[in-house]
């Protein structure tokens, strides 16, 4: 029996349709879907028949779990560093194509969305979440740092919202990733087949007859806390602040935090820092040349084993505490 393909491809009415067809690993990236994904949007772009790309998951846990990670610390471990490059390059492109691309690029989000799986919808146009959609970039707990251009992206959410997600990986669901300004609308799930139906007859502008009013946003009692504490300059600051005593979220912020790589949260803090004044091409290049720095550092063969391969989540991190990492090892990490 054939293998099916991992993206499924159609024109329909006055779309594009996309799907990211790899539901049993939660419609995560790898290469071959990436390769893939961009080649359908470079035949459509000039195509006078499509006049909106709509991209979905399939099945009914995942739009896109992230990228393949565990195929990258592979690479890493494996010593084939071309094969790292290839996936993160590609995917960095595909990235600004898509932020780049002169017709409406619509996601519809259905379940978790984490990594690169905001990489191939926060550059569009128009973000469609469910009730069902969970937002989070979780890297600092496998020693890496949120890329796909979200060191452009999230110091430009609003406060120190951006930071507090990176940092922590905080889950966020679709209501709350609107608040944020991940995502642009909110559609219960119920409603989520037919808008995909109208936005083949209508385009895009289907989407606001559809869209919800949405519930509060669960974070708001603590973002003037957030923005506070998560507006330090360092890491230690960050600590220091949230230490002082702010609540219930402030104990779980820490309780988190102790958990992650701390030199992955001084390379994260500091390229969000730098990402507030890059451009978004600017930011991919950094990230990729982060990329080669953060992948070579133990923390992330060390922190996919744990989180991913063996799943015992209790990575050794090097170095354990945050106090001691070298500053001199952070600023070479991180372009400036």
């Amino acid at each position: 029996m054939p293998a099916e393909d991992t993206v499924v491809s159609r024109r329909d009415g006055r779309v594009g349709r996309i799907l990211l067809n790899r539901p049993k690993a939660l419609n995560a990236l790898d290469l071959a879907m990436i390769r893939a994904c961009a080649d359908i949007l470079s035949t459509w772009r000039d195509d006078p028949h499509v006049h909106a790309v709509v991209i979905e998951g399939a099945g009914d846990r995942a739009f896109c779990a992230g990228g393949d990670i565990r195929a990258m610390r592979d690479g890493v471990v494996s010593g084939d560093r071309a094969a790292v490059d290839r996936f993160f390059k590609e995917e960095y492109a595909l990235n600004l194509a898509i932020a780049t691309y002169p017709k409406p690029y619509i996601a519809l989000v259905d379940g978790i969305c984490m990594g690169g799986g905001v990489g191939v919808s926060v550059h569009g146009t128009w973000r469609v979440a469910t009730e069902h959609a969970v937002f989070a970039m979780p890297e600092t707990a496998i020693g890496f740092f949120p890329d796909i251009g979200a060191t452009y992206v999230l110091p430009r959410l609003p406060g120190e919202l951006g930071t507090f997600l990176a940092l922590t990986g905080q889950r966020m669901s679709g209501a709350d990733a609107v608040h944020a300004g991940l995502a642009t609308h909110f559609v219960p799930r119920a409603r989520l087949a037919e808008l995909s139906a109208a936005l083949a007859r209508q385009g895009a502008a289907a989407i606001a007859g559809f869209a919800e009013p949405l519930p509060a946003f669960s974070l708001a009692p603590d973002l003037a806390e957030i923005d506070h504490c998560f507006s330090a300059e360092t890491v230690g600051d960050i600590f220091a602040r949230l230490e002082a005593g702010h609540g219930a979220w402030a104990e779980a912020a820490l309780t988190t935090l102790r958990a992650m790589s701390p030199s992955a949260l001084h390379w994260t803090l500091l390229a969000l820092r730098r990402g507030r004044d890059l451009t978004l091409p600017q930011a991919l290049d950094v990230e990729f040349r982060m990329t080669r720095t953060t992948t070579a550092h133990p923390d992330f063969a060390e922190g996919v084993r744990a989180m991913l391969v063996d799943k015992d989540r209790n990575p050794a991190w090097q170095p354990a505490r945050m106090e001691n990492v070298d500053p001199a090892v952070i600023a070479a990490i991180v372009p400036g």
